[in-house]
Order: structure tokens, then sequence, then C-alpha cells
């Protein structure tokens, strides 16, 4: 893969290219109709897969935030043209790599000393690249290390690339500015936090430490003496990333493990820690053929507020939400509801919002649950796809749902579409998440 000497870090230059953008998906568009008018038959996925093409080309060599979103994007299946989310999920380990001088400057200006002074061995060409950051192989005292090095500009260019990148997810996913907003303000305290790799550090050790006892993961040692603001040193883990490890069809009860494994992973945090990996892409796992999966990276930790998370697992008691006063409370106080909406709105979109969470929480109210289930999928996805249509939801001028959704969602669906990928069966009831409480380690 071609290697990056540079990366644009200061404003002016990374809204250039945005803007050298914004002309060229512009043509796409001229193009587009112009080919229309020769064949009436065209349809738009050439026009999606050039602009897709265009897109991710200029977020991946800018890197940092305005690639994290594409990442984030091309997670929620049904929200973006198949051609943008095929494209934009290759951010999620295979950016264009730093070249080596500028991995170098980077020892230097954090550490003090170059790789060749810190390990016994470094791999200058990296091993994968994603937004923020890219991982390179070291040894030291017999020991094969990751070493993960943050791109130069991320942490200092965050908000200007969110005010850029905006207008295009405007575009892409057809949300109104109104709803933007409201979640850009969640993204960017959460971007400023990954490019802060002291805090994901001790995140890193801390829920590795929590959640050691979980059956069938495994986490990496962390290495602090070895890191700094800008460099993560841990052990290497091996494993395969989810498309690769399915490429040699591993038996159903490997993926069964893994399945539970990372769904008692995910219940265990929410549930006790009441903080969780908000970032549940495949980069960061790594599977292995006899039911084991390797976690790393907690540079995005979502902390849930208690009366959040309250109201929102309360969507999974069914009994409450036979209540119909209970459930407008509950739906007002996650922000599903506004003070401001007619009794026509509310009624309306209590009915949405009944139906989407009686399919999404399903798995919780089983005792086991079959994510091979496509049936299940599919009724998700036509149900997601017949909102985004929706006249109603499209022209509404309020952002419905708590900011605090925007990565617990995330996570669960995140969660759901890598099940959905092992075709895992799994234990999901709640006597599950019990028993893991019972056993996890004494504070």
């Amino acid at each position: 893969m071609k290697e990056q000497s540079n990366i644009p870090t200061s404003k002016v230059e990374r809204a250039g290219r945005f803007v050298t953008t914004g002309l060229k998906v512009g043509t796409n568009y001229i193009k587009h109709y112009t080919r229309k008018l020769i064949d009436p038959s065209t349809t738009k996925e050439a026009l999606h897969q050039d602009n897709a093409t265009d897109i991710y080309d200029t977020l991946s060599n800018l890197k940092g935030s305005a690639l994290k979103v594409a990442q984030m994007l091309s997670m929620d299946k049904g929200m973006l043209p198949k051609a943008y989310t095929e494209k934009f999920a290759m951010s999620q380990y295979s950016a264009p790599p730093l070249s080596g001088p500028l991995v170098v400057n980077t020892f230097v200006k954090t550490l003090g000393q170059t790789p060749a002074q810190l390990y016994d061995k470094f791999e200058l060409q990296a091993s994968n690249a994603a937004s923020i950051g890219q991982v390179h192989k070291a040894y030291k005292d017999g020991k094969m290390l990751a070493v993960k090095i943050q791109y130069p500009g991320v942490a200092n260019s965050v908000k200007s690339d969110l005010r850029i990148v905006k207008p295009f997810a405007i575009r892409i996913v057809g949300m109104n500015e109104v709803d933007m907003d409201k979640y850009f303000e969640e993204i960017e305290s959460k971007l400023l936090e990954e490019t802060d790799y002291k805090l994901e550090l001790q995140r890193s050790m801390d829920l590795s430490r929590e959640c050691a006892h979980i059956p069938h993961l495994q986490f990496p040692g962390y290495y602090p003496t070895m890191s700094s603001e800008r460099i993560i040193t841990m052990d290497w883990l091996e494993g395969e990333h989810l498309k690769e490890f399915l490429l040699h069809q591993p038996s159903q009860e490997a993926r069964n493990k893994i399945g539970q494994a990372l769904w008692d992973f995910y219940q265990f945090q929410v549930h006790h820690l009441k903080q969780v990996h908000a970032d549940p892409h495949p980069g960061n796992f790594l599977m292995r053929t006899n039911g084991t999966v390797g976690i790393f990276d907690f540079g995005c930790v979502k902390e849930i507020p208690e009366d959040f998370y309250q109201n929102y697992f309360l969507l999974v008691d069914k009994e409450v939400l036979k209540d119909e006063k209970r459930r407008h409370d509950i739906y007002t106080n996650l922000e599903m509801i506004h003070p401001s909406d007619t009794p026509k709105e509310v009624a309306f979109y209590s009915g949405l919002f009944q139906h989407m969470i009686d399919l999404l929480t399903l798995p919780f109210t089983l005792e086991t649950f079959d994510f091979g289930n496509e049936a299940y999928f599919n009724e998700i996805y036509a149900y997601m796809d017949e909102l985004y249509n929706m006249k109603e939801i499209r022209e509404s001028k309020v952002a419905r749902g708590s900011r605090h959704s925007l990565y617990i969602n995330r996570t669960y669906f995140g969660l759901y579409s890598i099940l959905s990928d092992l075709k895992a069966n799994i234990i999901t009831g709640p006597g599950r998440i019990q028993d893991l409480m019972q056993h996890s380690n004494p504070h």
C-alpha cells in the first residue's frame, strides 16, 4: 500500500482538500444527469460509486476525525447507499499508512528516543492503518509488541474537521442540521477523548482488568513506560479480523464461543461497569478458530449516566411498556418524545418507537438467540428503510433521542452486526449477566 509522507495539518489546507472534493462530487452529479439524458435507465449506483471513491480518497489522506466519521457511517447498515458503506468500511483497518520518517519523528518528539533505541527491533512499515493511528510490530526482551502511533495534527483538527465534514454527512445521510448539531457535539467530545492516548492507556488497563474473568476473551498487556500522549505500546495479539476469519469457514462451535464472549463483554460493561468500549467495529477484534477473541483499542469509551441507563433499559421490560403513562415518561426522558409534540405526534412517534424497540430488544427478552436468523435482520433493515423514507421523519425539525443514545445505539448495532456475520447462537437471557457479575473481580 502506498505510504503518505505528510498529512495536511493546517485548517486552511484541510478545508482546501474538502472544497476540491466538493467540486469533484458536483462534477459527478453533472456527469450522472448527462448520462441519464442519454440513457434514462441509468441508475444512481454509478454516481454513488464515484462519490464514495472521491470522498473516501480525501478522507483517508486527511486521516483523523473526518475518516472516523466515515468509519462510523460504514457501520450503520441501511443508513448509507451500499457503495459508501463498502468504501468507508476500508477505514476500519486499511487506510494509507504514514512513512517511516514521520513515525520516527513522533517517537523523538513524545518519548525523546527513536524506535531503534526503545525496542530491540521495530518494523518501520505499518501492519495496519486506520482513522486516528496506525500499528507497527516491535520486539522487546523476546516479546512481540504492537505499537500504536497517532497521526500528526489529529488532536488539533477535531473541531475544524467536524465543521467541514458536517455538510457531507447531512447530504449523504439525509438528516437535517438540527439533528446533526446535537449529535456532532457528542461525536466531538468522544473524538477528543480518542486523541488522548494517555486516557486510552489508562482505560485499556482498567477495562481489561475488570473484564479478565469473562470466558474466551484475551486482552493485551500494556507498557506505560513505552507509551506517550501519541504512542501506545501493548502486547501483539494473534488472530484474524472478522472477514478473514470467516473465509476459513470456522466451526459453529467457534462462532458461538466468540459470539458469546462478545455478548458477555458488552453486557458486563454496560450493566456492571456503566461504561463501555463503544467502538465495536471488526478492526478492533482478533478471532481464532479455537473460539477465543482478542480485544484492544479502548480509545472510544462511553460512560453511561445513571438516569439514562435506568430509562434506556426499561425499554427491555415488556410489562413496563404496557403501561401507557410510564412508556410516555420513558420516551420523554430519553428525548424520543418532546414536550412540544402534539397529541397526534406523540401517538405517531410512540407507535414507531414501540415497533422498533420490540424488534431491537428481542434478543434481550429470550433465553437464547440465533443471530444467524436472516429473517430477523431483514425485518430490522426493512423497518429502518421504511422509517428513513417517511416524509414526517425526513422533514422533522426535532432531533429525537438523547445524545447518550448515539454511542450506546452504535455499540449495540455494531455488536449485532458482528454477531449476525458470525451467525452465532448464544445465551442472551438476564441470568447470564447475573452470573458474570457474581464472578467479577472485587474492587
